[in-house]
């Protein structure tokens, strides 16, 4: 006798979402999650009165079904936010993700003409193949357009050169933009015809990004969700997963179920398979990697230091590479009077920055943002750090191979899906991570949906008409 129908690794937003979707069709299910709350990626970490996401989680979709369901979770929790996000770089403000035109006006007009000339040159050069992330933007955006806004943020991002990181990662991201693009919207604007847009708002709750997941939670009860378990052992036979065997304090806990989701990162999925996946999948796991992320959140005695979504900081003289205010998200993530800036760390596990005492870390930030013009170390009132070890998936050029050794694998498992970001090692944002999960869910009720197929459309993401 099983102790559910399905089991499923991992209490983030793909997770729960199959949970919720199977719990609203009538089946039993059983989430284990090692975090002692839920959200994963998503959740909204909760400091003497201050509330965080870890970077800043918007929702937005071109999903309508997946925009109903969210909806539907959060109602008048929800709220459209104004997007205003920027790069700020030499002492300046420019649009992100890059508007050309935005970024030629900013840098004067020597600067510019050498970047449309250049651009220029490139399209009437033979064209390389598109393999790295510098092949593409080179060839979209010209030489002298890349090393000036894409070079330092991106090998700060990764921390590894652009030219080593795969051009999936830009057809995941970037997609649909080019300087040319941008000269022809911007002739098309003169013309009175009103180009593509990006988005300008999103929805948000009101209490942070968190409260997505906590919905899941409290629509699938009486189901349980275990937190604080970590599965360390995923036994299987005869092409079947059979049972999880998960531990937390020095006890162990097993689960048995007829099938099972995991959004568990991929390559710690293989780790925990009983009997060991066979030695050339295991090697292919440990090619796979990730990018950490420290999160430190600072607080101050000020209601509000800027007006803007999210900061870019591209310049390697800055440790940091990002910052956003959640005060700007919605007014209740701080307490009356107060707010904070959130900075993140881009990383490897083990490096200087993850190293680092969090009173230090905190100092040190504090130290840069003072310098940046945004606050005075004097206003700093209390601070809160948050180290991801599995933050992004690090698409280097090669990973491909090793990935689909790993899902061929994995197809064999009969009773055995994977969804989410760090569980499909896509670069999935959380309306995909949910539809992977809705579909995963939806398989084991009869339908057939390819959850693979998810985040493949050629329109840039953030796009609309």
């Amino acid at each position: 006798m099983s102790d559910a129908d399905v089991a499923v690794i991992g209490a983030g937003v793909a997770g729960l979402a199959s949970a919720y979707t199977l719990a609203k069709a009538g089946k039993s299910v059983v989430v284990v999650e090692k975090d002692d709350v839920v959200g994963g990626l998503s959740k909204t970490v909760v400091h003497n009165g201050f509330r965080f996401d870890l970077g800043g989680h918007r929702f937005f979709t071109k999903n309508e079904e997946i925009e109903e369901l969210v909806r539907g979770l959060l109602k008048d929790e929800l709220a459209p936010t104004p997007r205003s996000s920027k790069i700020f770089m030499r002492g300046k403000y420019f649009d992100y993700p890059l508007r050309p035109m935005n970024a030629l006006f900013g840098l004067g007009v020597g600067e510019s003409a050498k970047i449309i000339l250049d651009y220029l040159k490139q399209k009437v050069t033979p064209q390389r193949e598109i393999v790295s992330l510098e092949d593409w933007v080179v060839a979209n955006f010209g030489r002298e357009l890349f090393k000036i806004f894409f070079k330092e943020y991106s090998e700060k991002v990764w921390g590894i050169p652009c030219n080593e990181v795969s051009a999936e990662w830009v057809a995941q991201r970037i997609r649909g933009l080019s300087l040319s693009v941008a000269l022809r919207d911007a002739l098309v604007k003169l013309n009175h015809k009103e180009p593509p847009t990006l988005i300008k708002r999103f929805l948000y709750p009101k209490k942070g990004i968190g409260r997505l997941s906590e919905r899941f939670v409290e629509e699938i009860q009486p189901n349980p969700v275990h937190l604080g378990w970590r599965v360390h052992r995923v036994e299987h036979g005869d092409g079947r997963v059979r049972r999880l065997v998960a531990e937390r304090d020095g006890k162990e806990m097993v689960i048995e179920a007829d099938n099972f989701i995991s959004s568990a990162p991929l390559p710690l999925l293989v780790k925990m398979l009983s009997p060991e996946a066979p030695e050339e999948v295991i090697r292919a796991a440990d090619s796979l990697e990730f990018r950490a992320t420290v999160i430190v959140a600072v607080m101050v005695n000020r209601p509000r230091v800027t007006n803007l979504s999210w900061i870019y900081i591209p310049e390697k003289k800055i440790p940091f590479g990002r910052i956003h205010e959640p005060n700007n998200w919605s007014p209740e993530m701080s307490p009356p009077g107060k707010s904070s800036l959130v900075v993140e760390y881009f990383c490897f596990e083990g490096e200087k920055y993850w190293n680092m005492e969090d009173a230090e870390l905190a100092q040190v930030t504090a130290q840069y943002l003072e310098e940046l013009g945004f606050i005075r170390q004097d206003e700093v009132i209390d601070h809160c750090v948050v180290r991801v070890a599995r933050a992004y998936p690090l698409l280097r050029i090669g990973y491909r191979e090793h990935y689909n050794k790993i899902i061929e694998y994995l197809k064999g498992f009969e009773n055995l899906q994977v969804v989410g970001r760090t569980g499909m090692f896509r670069y999935h944002n959380i309306d995909h991570a949910i539809e992977t999960g809705v579909k995963a869910a939806k398989n084991l009720l009869g339908e057939k949906h390819d959850v693979f197929a998810v985040n493949v459309a050629s329109k840039y993401l953030e796009e609309k008409n």
